[in-house]
């Protein structure tokens, strides 16, 4: 009997667990998996919603009783560099950039143990052995591109990134810790915005900011930066006039957030 995927795709809620980002919280994902021969125009029609993608599933808060995260992107046309953005830029000027397909290495996945050793030591990804990490990059079913960034041939910095119909989404990075002072992180997305730029995309998709988490401040730094709210990109504006208190109708029931997702033509 052959087997053909449903033409509509299936979304689920992950069961709840701690919040990474706000102590004492619960955190909730609404998925659906990515798969198939339109998981491109998918992962771009979805991407403009608030979705994430992790390997072959698309993902977004969708909390019980909070909704602090919201997901962040750059207006490429709207940002300027800051004065310590562009000084950033100079002192990383003498590194090397080069997109790959995406294939993982023993080089990356060295890195990416220190850098989790030393930012993250604790968090979700801390017992990643070689294999996850290679599934991490690898299973893809979309255009993808590793960035690879050396300094004379040592890799100082690795970038998984998609490539959306309107921009560059930077699935998940990670650098040399002890390159503090060159501002790896920082980098990353300034290089990224000029990468959109010269391939003519409006848009960097960073993942989710989340107002009272230190782990997202740097992200209001930039600017042109926009949040998904309410079911539409904004401006960020003011970052402290955002309020994170829990409170018990602040998301809508899962039913209602399906129905008004939109989907690609012939997927609905």
């Amino acid at each position: 009997m052959r087997h053909t995927l449903p033409i509509a795709p299936q979304f689920y809620v992950t069961a709840p667990q701690p919040c990474p980002y706000l102590a004492g919280r619960l955190e909730r994902k609404l998925f659906t998996a990515l798969q198939g021969d339109s998981a491109s125009e998918l992962n771009d029609k979805l991407s403009k919603q608030g979705f994430r993608r992790s390997q072959n599933v698309l993902y977004r808060p969708s909390c019980a009783e909070c909704s602090a995260c919201m997901s962040a992107r750059i207006n490429v046309a709207d940002f300027a560099p800051s004065r310590s953005q562009r000084r950033v830029i100079k002192r990383a000027a003498h590194l090397d950039r080069r997109a790959t397909s995406p294939w993982a290495t023993e080089e990356q996945y060295e890195l990416f143990r220190r850098y989790l050793g030393s930012r993250h030591a604790t968090g979700g990804m801390a017992d990643m052995d070689m294999f996850e990490f290679a599934a991490m990059v690898e299973e893809t079913p979309i255009r993808s591109r590793v960035f690879e960034y050396t300094d004379e041939g040592a890799l100082q910095a690795v970038c998984l990134t998609d490539i959306l119909d309107d921009g560059l989404s930077m699935v998940y990075s990670f650098f040399d810790p002890a390159q503090e002072k060159l501002s790896l992180g920082t980098y990353l997305i300034l290089d990224h915005i000029r990468v959109a730029r010269d391939l003519g995309l409006p848009y960097i998709y960073l993942g989710y900011w989340v107002p009272g988490s230190p782990k997202m401040d740097y992200k209001a730094k930039f600017k042109g930066l926009e949040v998904y709210r309410g079911g539409a990109w904004e401006p960020l504006g003011d970052p402290a006039s955002y309020d994170i208190n829990v409170h018990p109708l602040s998301t809508d029931p899962i039913a209602e957030q399906v129905s008004r997702i939109e989907l690609p033509p012939g997927r609905s």
